[in-house]
Order: structure tokens, then C-alpha cells, then sequence
């Protein structure tokens, strides 16, 4: 007579993996509920009001200097990226040149930014804050990183990494990258002379500002 052969027991299997048709549907639909109109429009309405009360908040500040919102980008950019080219920062704000030589110009006679000339190249515009000007972007830096270290430390160490993912995605691709890493020098290579500085427009309102 032969061994006796004894079935073996196998392990089970992964519960997703023993769902087949429609019960596996049913849970991948669940994962991608945020994903309907619904919860999209919801997302875009909760934008809104985030960004709406993230600005208010330097907004008071801005206004004791008859500035907006473009104002505060310059600063908090040129503030990140010392020696920044007026074509770099074009590069980011992505705003025409005379929209931005409008916002400088008046940066500048208000000594909040100072403007030199490269070294390498005389035909550049580098920029940099002075004292005044550092002094206004930490107040409104300040504002708005009590608002958004308050939310981090509401929603907790998982909820911040899916936000900022969140945020990387919605950038635009090819822009992502220059986005996530611009070194401090950015916009100097591709400088060709473009940059001749503020023009003299007039100062514009608060409202022309943003």
C-alpha cells in the first residue's frame, strides 16, 4: 500500500483578492467617492474659502501701505530668492511686464525692494529686499504661517503630506519641478537684457496691484 497522500491546508487569501466582479468594483468605487462631481465642487468651494481667509489675513497688513496681493508676491519671492532677475520673477508670477514693473516701481520708490546690476551682466536687474522690505514680508509671512501651522497641527502629520501631494499635482507639470526646487539664483541664466527695470507707470491702487 502507498503513503497516504493528506490534502494541505493553504494560507487564505488576501480578502481583496478573493472579491471578484462587482464586490471588487464596490470597494474600488468607495476609494474614488472623491473623485465624483460632487465631492469635486466641494473641493473647489473649500479652496476658496481656505485662500479666502489665508489672504485676509496679510490683507490688513497691505492695506496700511496702499498695496494688494501682487505686492506681497514679489516680496515673499524675491524675500525666498535673493538676486532674483525681473525676467525670473516674470517666470513665476507669470504676469506681463508691465503689470510687474508697475508693482516694482513702486516697491522701489518705497525702498521696500532695491534693484542693482549684475555683475556679470550690466544689462540685468537683480533684486533683493532691504531692510524695510524685510521687515514687511516677515509681518506678513508671520500672519500667514500662525494660520497654517495652527491648521497643520489641527489636522496632523498624515493629513499635511496628502495636502502638500495635493498641492504638487494640481501645479502644472513642466512647472512642477522649476516650482518644488527653483534655486536661489533663478531667472539669471536666462536673463538676456530683457530685464530694464521698473517703467514709470503710475503707482497703481490696491485693487490694480493684485
Amino acid at each position: 500500500m502507498g503513503d497516504a497522500v493528506f490534502p494541505t491546508r493553504r494560507p487564505p487569501a488576501r480578502q481583496d483578492a478573493r472579491l471578484g466582479g462587482p464586490q471588487r468594483e464596490g470597494l474600488r468605487g468607495e476609494h474614488l467617492l472623491y473623485l465624483t462631481d460632487e465631492q469635486l465642487r466641494q473641493g473647489i468651494e473649500l479652496m476658496f474659502f481656505a485662500y479666502r481667509d489665508f489672504t485676509a489675513d496679510p490683507d490688513r497688513i497691505l492695506e496700511e501701505f496702499g498695496y494688494g496681493r501682487a505686492h506681497h508676491r514679489a516680496l515673499h519671492f524675491v524675500a525666498r530668492r535673493p538676486g532674483l532677475t525681473v525676467q525670473g520673477l516674470l517666470d513665476i508670477l507669470r504676469v506681463t511686464k508691465q503689470s510687474l514693473n508697475r508693482v516694482l516701481r513702486q516697491l522701489i520708490e518705497d525702498r521696500m525692494i532695491e534693484s542693482r546690476v549684475g555683475a556679470q551682466d550690466r544689462r540685468q536687474r537683480l533684486l533683493s529686499l532691504s531692510a524695510k522690505g524685510a521687515a514687511l514680508e516677515a509681518r506678513l509671512s508671520e500672519a500667514q504661517r500662525a494660520r497654517m501651522r495652527r491648521a497643520f497641527s489641527e489636522a496632523g502629520p498624515q493629513a499635511v503630506a496628502g495636502f502638500r501631494q495635493v498641492l504638487e499635482r494640481m501645479i502644472d507639470a513642466e512647472a512642477r519641478e522649476a516650482a518644488l526646487g527653483t534655486p536661489p539664483d533663478a531667472g539669471r541664466d536666462r536673463d538676456m537684457g530683457r530685464d530694464a527695470g521698473p517703467g514709470a507707470a503710475s503707482r497703481p491702487g490696491r485693487e490694480g496691484g493684485r
